[in-house]
């Protein structure tokens, strides 16, 4: 499989010490990076029809990886 786009470190580059300092010192980020990193690598084998499912769901797909990303994105900026 080819690289995954929208890793978390590839989408906030500047924070990536404070996302590891995050994923090993808060188990709430923890566990959203990894619902994240999951369900972002689902989004991608939907795309690339690796693993293809209907279009609704993978909207739905989409939005969810969108709250994540939110919520995690304000964790981060708490600790920067």
């Amino acid at each position: 499989m080819s690289n995954t786009p929208h890793e978390l470190h590839e989408e906030f580059p500047e924070h990536a010490a404070a996302i590891s300092q995050l994923k090993q010192s808060n188990a709430h980020f923890a566990k959203l990076a990894e619902e994240y990193h999951e369900l972002n690598r689902a989004v991608h084998r939907a795309e690339t029809n690796v693993e293809p499912v209907e279009q609704l769901a993978e909207n739905d797909m989409r939005k969810r990886r969108s709250v994540l990303k939110d919520e995690l994105y304000a964790m981060i900026k708490e600790t920067a």
